[in-house]
């Protein structure tokens, strides 16, 4: 039988210890099937998981922790916020990076502290299998189950403390710890995060296309970026954050003390400065950052679109140069910025190449 007691305080002791590495939240669900499991299996039949295929591989266990940890009775799970205020905002010749890639690499940091967290559960008796933004975890479901946030109608989790600004880790274990009270949906009649999205991704309250999603396309999309989607890209070359920007809620954001996420040198480069990076200089740069994952071919397909639909004609040398490039995607995306500037230009794009010319 459990002692309840014994687990309050031990529960009131996790959560001491998880402010004290950084987290900003530390709340707990009971271990079960997630609520949207049925949706969540809807939604990658509809095919709107795009190409990442490893959601649909997964998907069993996604919607069934016990797979993931035998014998779990507890999920924790943890926020922690990333929010920098206003410092590090584009200027206008730089290309637009997600919040969240301005710093280090989150993976690695929560990562750490999950292990000093599993440390210490396990001295307590418990088995742990911790996550961050990588396991077969409705991290989302969980976060709102916990209370940590509500599903916005982005599809987000949205904090009465942090607004949107927060990642999300999860440690699933066999310890019964007792469940916090699920968060209630505070978005009432606001669409504004659903109004803001460039490519209308967010197609219905709740329900997110991925295939149009900026940060899909930026992010998780390895090939050619959809011409008729390019131009709604705007100056993004990481990620999108315009829904999140858009909620209300983030009135109530503090900005975040974790220093690891202030913005890097590689975020607040000019887009012709990036365009120019050479391979080692792209490892350089972003060495422990999470925009490493998308390589330099995926970053300068990216910065290419960028240019397409904000440069002048004083950027089209640059761009010729990387029509020339080693990578077939960077010179397919080049040659199709250079024609955009050209459609805006026209006289004056000629002009200058006549201008150029030996």
């Amino acid at each position: 039988m459990t002692n309840w007691t014994h687990t309050n305080a031990l529960k009131a002791e996790l959560a001491a210890r998880a402010r004290a590495l950084g987290f900003d939240a530390c709340r707990v669900a009971q271990c079960g099937a997630p609520p949207h499991a049925a949706e969540f299996g809807q939604w990658l039949d509809e095919g709107n998981a795009g190409e990442m295929a490893w959601l649909g591989r997964n998907k069993a266990r996604r919607v069934d922790p016990g797979q993931v940890l035998p014998g779990a009775r507890s999920v924790i799970v943890l926020g922690m916020n990333y929010w920098q205020g206003e410092r590090g905002i584009s200027k206008g010749l730089e290309g637009n990076f997600a919040r969240y890639a301005w710093g280090d690499d989150y993976h690695q940091l929560i990562e750490g502290r999950l292990k000093e967290l599993n440390g210490w559960l396990v001295e307590r008796g418990g088995t742990q299998k911790c996550y961050v933004d990588t396991g077969p975890v409705l991290e989302r479901d969980q976060g709102a189950l916990a209370g940590v946030g509500w599903h916005g109608k982005s599809t987000m989790l949205i904090s009465r403390e942090l607004g949107t600004w927060f990642f999300l880790a999860e440690i699933l274990t066999t310890l019964e710890l007792p469940a916090d009270e699920p968060a209630r949906d505070r978005c009432g009649s606001c669409t504004r995060c659903i109004t803001a999205c460039p490519t209308g991704a967010i197609d219905a309250p709740y329900h997110l296309d991925a295939r149009r999603c900026i940060s899909y396309l930026t992010i998780e999309l390895k090939g050619s970026i959809p011409e008729e989607l390019r131009p709604l890209i705007g100056d993004r070359i990481y990620g999108c954050d315009d829904c999140l920007t858009a909620c209300p809620w983030n009135r109530f954001a503090q900005a975040s003390h974790e220093t690891a996420f202030a913005a890097r040198e590689g975020t607040r480069m000019a887009l012709v400065d990036l365009l120019g990076l050479s391979e080692e200089e792209f490892r350089r740069l972003f060495r422990n950052s999470p925009v490493k994952r998308v390589k330099r071919r995926g970053l300068l397909r990216n910065v290419c679109v960028a240019l397409g639909n904000t440069g002048s004609p004083r950027d089209v040398p640059a761009l010729e140069q990387a029509s020339r490039d080693a990578e077939p995607l960077v010179r397919e995306h080049a040659r199709w910025a250079i024609g955009r500037i050209g459609e805006r230009y026209g006289t004056e794009l000629l002009e200058l190449a006549d201008n150029s010319a030996p």
